[in-house]
């Protein structure tokens, strides 16, 4: 059985007199970020097949689930990839909810807006997650609880391998907490910072994993709006994971005409104020390609308004160590007009990820 990660994991004082404090903690002694996640990741996901949730008798699932949504529940047999099933009543629902008692905190995973992230343990099944901590003040500050309110909607029902688990939240006097799945490999958007930029293969297989996933999104009437390097986390065999539902909404009438996301990531139907729809994704999948590839989103400019006109006008320029291949299929997602931008199934089906991305 792996060593428990006890050097990362203590004990939290609940009872911190600051509300502005997200936790009061002892770190371990990692000195940096990325060489606590180097140092751990293998032995976080030995821990993690070794102890999966509900070992102990109890359940690592979302809080006030809907009764038809299957959750994950133990036991599961090391290596086998497979996850039992079951429908969880609104009884079994009602019976746990989670409180910070329930979690050994350990090291600072990330720092945001408002608020932080942790590495944590839940303290019965030893289960090792992401405990997201943001402040009810600066929320309320923003105005941003209702789309806090609908990225805990959306992100507790999606079931995807490429979409980061969102097992539940609670919340005190002061703050909100949100239980997540824990990527040991970080950032994405660190990973292309040190690399500078990602050679084809590994491009097409980052480009096949997002695609999937947002084909699923999609399927469900989810759009994502936001998809960006720093949005994106990579699990313990490097896969990647989409992390933040943001700015994504549940849209059955499949047009919104509200300005979000990132300026370089902004497809031209927004920035020129029309409705949109799901194929937002499609030209931010495009963008983060050219990105993967070249190290930089190929509308950069030195002004807004320059990257704006870059946008409307589709000014695209490739540097010559780009394939033909891929620059084929970036122009096909970067169209001006949704309608003519190629769908995310003939993206699979594209040569040049077909070339690249070994399915096993």
């Amino acid at each position: 059985m792996a060593a428990e990660p006890d050097c990362l994991l203590k004990s939290v004082n609940s009872s911190a007199s600051d509300p502005h404090q997200s936790v009061k903690i002892q770190p371990g002694p990692v000195k940096t970020h990325e060489k606590a996640v180097t140092s751990k990741s293998t032995d976080s996901a030995r821990y993690q097949r070794e102890h999966p949730p509900g070992e102990s008798g109890r359940v690592l699932k979302p809080v006030n689930s809907r009764p038809s949504c299957p959750e994950l529940t133990a036991p599961v047999k090391p290596g086998s990839g497979k996850v039992q099933q079951k429908t969880t009543t609104s009884s079994e629902s009602a019976r746990k909810k989670w409180t910070l008692e329930d979690f050994d905190i350990g090291r600072p995973l990330g720092k945001g807006k408002f608020g932080n992230v942790y590495l944590a343990r839940e303290k019965s099944t030893k289960y090792v997650v992401a405990l997201k901590v943001l402040f009810k003040s600066q929320l309320q500050k923003a105005g941003v609880e209702h789309q806090l309110r609908r990225e805990i909607e959306i992100q507790s029902h999606l079931r995807h391998p490429n979409i980061l688990r969102l097992f539940g939240y609670f919340h005190d006097k002061s703050r909100v907490y949100l239980i997540l799945e824990f990527a040991p490999k970080g950032e994405l958007y660190k990973e292309l910072t040190k690399n500078t930029r990602f050679d084809e293969k590994q491009t097409a297989s980052y480009i096949h994993q997002l695609t999937s996933a947002l084909l699923y999104c999609h399927s469900k009437k989810v759009i994502h709006r936001d998809i960006k390097p720093e949005n994106l986390l990579l699990g313990n065999n490097g896969e990647l994971k989409i992390a933040d539902f943001g700015w994504s909404v549940h849209a059955p009438s499949s047009r919104r005409a509200t300005l979000c996301g990132t300026l370089d990531y902004l497809p031209p139907e927004m920035i020129e104020g029309k409705l949109h729809d799901e194929k937002v994704d499609i030209w931010s999948l495009g963008v983060l390609c050219y990105e993967f590839l070249v190290g930089k989103p190929p509308f950069e400019a030195e002004t807004n308004t320059d990257t704006y006109r870059r946008i409307t006008k589709v000014d695209l320029q490739f540097p010559t160590y780009v394939s033909n291949s891929a620059q084929n299929l970036i122009s096909q997602l970067l169209r001006h007009d949704p309608k003519q931008r190629i769908s995310l199934d003939r993206v699979l089906k594209h040569h040049w990820v077909k070339d690249n991305v070994i399915i096993s």
